[in-house]
């Protein structure tokens, strides 16, 4: 009996041990993960400074958290580069420039087509001023495709013009960003499939 009292008392002891340890063992597992997560989100934490000098704080996120959104704002800025124009030459080089950051050579293209055909020079004469406003943008992410919806309107002296702007292509990712490429996207392939009159106002009829 004594020895049975004995093994048993030994077999609780061990029992009891070994418990211990695996709740141990649990319990720096849970406290090192959250450790873990804890200084791992204090290092997306970062300060920054606002043209005063004072700090703000600022967080860290995954790039492709919201990247459908930077597609969409590159679109839109593209656009807006390209077919928002005043009656200056050097207006106009600046902004044909800073868009020719955000496509390939497909923009190029379209800027000699236009070019050639003397559209910008129209612009100039007839001292037309061109403003684009964003309808919508479909973005097939998987394709890696956009078609572009927006409304653009040319005020001249004599008449104001209303059209339909729709565009379509593709979009690559770039590895780095830049100041001149801040969302680090290519427009490539692209393509006017429409752009139209909608509306015609004489502003000769008003006067």
């Amino acid at each position: 009996m004594m020895i049975k009292s004995i093994e048993s008392k030994i077999r609780l002891a061990t029992f009891l041990s070994l418990g211990s340890f695996l709740l141990c063992l649990s319990v720096v597992a849970v406290v090192s993960f959250f450790a873990y997560g804890y200084v791992r989100d204090s290092r997306k934490s970062i300060y920054i400074l606002d043209p005063s000098g004072t700090p703000i704080l600022a967080k860290q996120t995954d790039v492709q958290l919201n990247r459908a959104a930077e597609y969409r704002a590159h679109i839109a800025k593209f656009h807006s580069l390209f077919f928002s124009l005043v009656p200056d030459d050097k207006f106009i080089e600046y902004q044909m420039k800073q868009a020719m950051y955000l496509i390939d050579e497909s923009g190029a293209l379209q800027y000699n087509n236009l070019k050639e055909k003397g559209f910008f020079t129209s612009i100039l004469s007839s001292s037309a001023v061109l403003t684009l406003r964003t309808d919508s943008v479909f973005l097939d992410e998987k394709r890696m495709y956009f078609r572009y919806y927006g409304t653009q309107k040319i005020d001249r002296r004599s008449s104001s013009v209303t059209r339909s702007l729709i565009t379509e292509g593709s979009l690559v990712d770039l590895e780095t960003r830049s100041d001149n490429n801040p969302h680090a996207v290519l427009i490539t392939r692209w393509k006017t499939l429409e752009n139209r009159d909608i509306s015609t106002i004489d502003k000769n009829a008003f006067q």
